[in-house]
């Protein structure tokens, strides 16, 4: 009797206290599903409560919950939401129609990279007020394009800088830091970056590590088009060991057959670097081909000094056209040839679709006078098929390699990128399992970029949160039709508030421009 009598007050103990604890108070209630929090390799069945835009409460305990809406999760997987850590987002962005930025909303992409390649939009303190009264649809973290800072000092052109010009330039990379730079991007590939020495880039670089930012970079050479690919990345390298600072290393790839399976040798290079204490990571998309301008694509870059018309009017020199021409020819064959070149944007419908060995027999003239008369109708983009299925999948592998777009008009991966990868990687070819996938595209791209408070589930961090159904998650856009909405988002929560419900946009813009500051 005794010890029925002290079993009964020890549950009535309990059932008081539990039911004096008080209720917690959440705008949105998510349960159900499985939880990925973005850094642990299993999922957890926990609940998560959201106020206001933080994340405030994580438990399996939801009786003293109460939610103002709750997300039944069930089939779900829950996780962060992902960060694209390379886009050329900025030119939707910035435009009323296209802020949503339905993409890479699409994909589950809660945040977004901007000015890229060495493209940023100019200066930065004017396009961040836009963005703010506009209205976004996803959070942005800014770049300082190299280009932009090149070009306001000494044009786009092969000169040399002076001293004083070098000075010019790290002033306005230091201006473009105050107004809330994460750090600056290089497209050394790509003129007038292209004309510039590794120590003048240093020079810049290091004014970027003494606020903290990193430095982000399309390499010199993807490829064997100029200095090889391997002495690219040893050149990143050496800009990280010079300027001290952090190293990402955008859409890494081993592009044109000259360089297939030389993966091995630059993870080695990387994870050398790694062990002397230089940061270096990268980013990588999950297609085999890769997209640009058609003149980046082909044409030397010595006959872009002074812009594309200065390259159209080299092209009809009679003194010079025939080492233009190739010249470009060397270049469409280390691409894989002209069958290999699909044009996907282009203002003349004859070329549009089209590959460039198509139109070098429509025209009845060799595939490299071709590409100058393509360039005459306006800008040409390319999808151009040129990387092997061994160095993508070993790419994808190293923990210091994350998901990214390069999102931009005409190829599939601005609509597909990161569900491609999740169906064609994770489900169909078993390169990653799901919680790699999803680190990779989320908690591992906040950390490398030094975003604070972002890409992880945890308590106290921002509530950008994506629920994707495992079984129809996929792309949809290809090569030939490249403007597909991807599917099998269920929800998208940025900042707290319901971008995506039940599939479908709800018409909100809850994106920020991002600080490097943002502690609470």
């Amino acid at each position: 009797m005794a010890r029925f009598l002290t079993k009964a007050l020890v549950l009535c103990f309990w059932v008081v206290i539990s039911c004096s604890q008080p209720q917690k108070q959440v705008d949105l209630l998510i349960v159900g599903g499985q939880v990925f929090n973005g850094v642990d390799e299993e999922p957890a069945e926990v609940a998560i409560g959201i106020q206001g835009d933080k994340i405030i409460w994580i438990g399996d305990e939801i009786a003293n919950i109460v939610a103002q809406k709750t997300i039944d999760a069930k089939g779900l997987i829950v996780s962060p939401g992902f960060i694209d850590p390379h886009t050329h987002a900025d030119r939707d962005l910035i435009k009323p129609e296209t802020a949503h930025n339905l993409s890479f909303l699409k994909q589950g992409v809660t945040t977004v990279v901007v000015g890229n390649d060495g493209d940023s939009f100019y200066p930065l303190s004017q396009y961040k007020q836009l963005y703010e009264s506009q209205g976004i649809g996803t959070n942005v973290v800014p770049l300082v394009g190299h280009h932009e800072v090149i070009e306001s000092v000494i044009g786009n052109s092969n000169t040399r800088p002076t001293a004083n010009q070098v000075k010019q330039m790290c002033a306005l990379v230091q201006q473009e830091m105050d107004a809330g730079a994460f750090g600056m991007s290089t497209g050394l590939y790509y003129a007038p970056g292209s004309y510039t020495q590794t120590s003048e880039v240093v020079a810049l670089a290091e004014v970027v590590a003494k606020n903290g930012g990193i430095y982000d970079t399309h390499l010199r050479d993807e490829g064997s088009s100029t200095i090889g690919l391997l002495n690219a990345v040893e050149e990143a390298i050496e800009i990280g060991r010079k300027a001290q600072l952090p190293v990402h290393i955008s859409h890494i790839k081993c592009l044109g057959v000259d360089v297939w399976k030389q993966s091995d040798s630059i993870i080695a290079l990387v994870k050398n670097a790694q062990k002397e204490g230089i940061e270096v990571t990268a980013n990588q998309y999950p297609y085999d081909a890769s997209a640009t301008s058609l003149n980046a694509a082909v044409s030397p870059r010595w006959a872009e000094s002074g812009g594309k018309d200065s390259l159209l009017y080299r092209a009809r020199d009679p003194k010079i056209k025939k080492r233009v021409f190739e010249e470009t020819k060397k270049n469409i064959t280390k691409r894989g040839g002209p069958d290999k070149l699909l044009i996907v944007k282009c203002d003349d419908e004859r070329f549009l679709g089209k590959t460039l060995l198509d139109i070098s027999n429509t025209l009845s003239i060799p595939a490299e006078e071709a590409v100058y008369e393509v360039l005459e109708s306006g800008y040409v983009r390319v999808a151009s098929f040129n990387m092997n299925a061994y160095d993508i999948n070993n790419f994808m592998k190293q923990e210091w390699v994350v998901t990214g777009s390069d999102g931009n008009t005409g190829h599939p991966r601005k609509y597909g990128s990161f569900p491609r990868k999740y169906h064609m990687y994770v489900k169909e070819k078993g390169v990653l399992d799901l919680p790699a996938f999803i680190n990779a595209s989320s908690a591992r791209t906040a950390e490398i970029f030094r975003i604070p408070l972002r890409g992880k589930l945890k308590e106290g961090f921002y509530a950008d949160i994506i629920l994707f159904d495992p079984e129809t998650f996929k792309d949809k856009a290809d090569y030939r039709n490249a403007f597909e909405y991807a599917e099998g988002l269920e929800y998208s929560i940025i900042n707290g508030k319901l971008a995506v419900e039940k599939g479908e946009y709800t018409n909100g813009l809850f994106g920020k421009v991002l600080r490097k500051d943002d502690s609470n």
